[in-house]
């Protein structure tokens, strides 16, 4: 009998709208399972584009193992309406509050990326009885109009403003290779072209325009010293788009965020790279309130133990490997199930392998 192809099984959304003051829909997206963890609108999204992207699938997989991971278009993109408010930080935290209040639920994780960062921000510090925890990747306190830009700078901007207005929309457009280029440079050709697709299926050329403007005003750095939440800051350390740096500095504004440098230069972490899984890692770990553990802290004895463990071996087995009694090696998995925040060997095992071993 021949062999049958193999598929990729289908990856399941629960795909809602939600409502803004002006009328506007808000399309929203819940997958996973776990605490809740809500994803706030960065740039360029399209929640339905996610289930087949080889950039934002993986993601949905990965992190839906550990998270109920909710997304959202923000006004005017993928599948939401838009309407006449300005955009901003006042209009990006209404898509927060208007999200999170559909969603039911009392209190939720925030990831904010990039430009992303600084509604998240915002929200925690104006809503702390509802934010459990904040992650903030490859972000910002403040854009560009409040750092005192030289002329040079400003012309720089304004003619990718110009490039965008003149030639967005198009497939395969020049323009959308621009900003790919900067934010995933060591992506594969079919990620390169799923966030060309994606940019270009997500908004206008007027739309995009207005987000790019929109972007490069944020300012909360009066709302950092408000944020009470345990707070998780990510930065690629050769991200081109923004730089490390300004991740140090938001997480320095943050009373006693952590901060982590992925080993990266892209902008955001790609399925296929280590920091990738090490973003899953953390990210799932801090929302679950697990032990964060860092690269390289286990001993020789533990990685030997956890690439057993991954590979699904019982006590017996691991302890005629390893040439221990078998009470030895129950104490040295009991300590390791601690360190690895789990309860019993089904979770281990999954997260041994989460870890790479195995």
């Amino acid at each position: 009998m021949p062999t049958l192809p193999h598929s990729t099984p289908a990856l399941r959304q629960d795909l809602r709208f939600a409502h803004l003051r002006s009328g506007a829909r808000l399309a929203w997206a819940s997958s996973g399972q776990g605490p809740a963890l809500v994803r706030a609108a960065h740039w360029m999204t399209h929640v339905e584009h996610d289930l087949n992207s080889p950039i934002w699938r993986p993601w949905l997989e990965r992190l839906g193992r550990e998270v109920r991971l909710i997304r959202y278009d923000e006004r005017g993109c993928g599948l939401s309406g838009p309407d006449d408010q300005p955009l901003g930080l006042e209009a990006a935290v209404e898509e927060l509050e208007v999200v999170i209040e559909a969603s039911g639920l009392a209190r939720v994780a925030l990831l904010g990326m990039s430009g992303a960062a600084a509604p998240a921000v915002a929200y925690a510090a104006r809503h702390p009885e509802r934010v459990s925890h904040l992650i903030l990747l490859g972000g910002y306190t403040h854009g560009l109009m409040h750092r005192n830009p030289s002329p040079k700078s400003l012309q720089w901007h304004e003619a990718i403003v110009k490039l965008v207005e003149l030639g967005w929309g198009q497939r395969d457009a020049a323009v959308q290779q621009f900003f790919t280029a900067q934010m995933i440079p060591d992506a594969t050709p079919a990620q390169v072209h799923a966030l060309n697709e994606q940019q270009r299926l997500s908004c206008t050329a007027e739309r995009a325009v207005a987000i790019l403007r929109a972007r490069v005003a944020l300012d909360v750095r009066d709302w950092l010293p408000l944020v009470r939440c345990p707070t998780l800051v990510l930065h690629a350390q050769g991200d081109g788009m923004v730089s490390v740096e300004l991740g140090r500095e938001l997480a320095a504004a943050i009373t006693g965020a952590r901060f982590e440098t992925l080993t990266s230069r892209n902008h955001l972490p790609l399925a296929g790279e280590p920091a990738f899984e090490r973003f899953c890692e953390v990210v799932g770990g801090f929302v679950a309130d697990r032990p964060i553990i860092a690269p390289g802290s286990f001993t020789r004895r533990e990685r030997e133990l956890l690439a057993l463990v991954a590979q699904g071996l019982d006590n017996l087995q691991i302890s005629a490997h390893l040439g221990l009694a078998d009470q030895t090696v129950r104490n040295a998995l009991s300590k390791l199930y601690a360190t690895l925040g789990v309860e019993g060997r089904p979770q281990a095992v999954a997260r041994a392998r989460d870890l790479g071993f195995g």
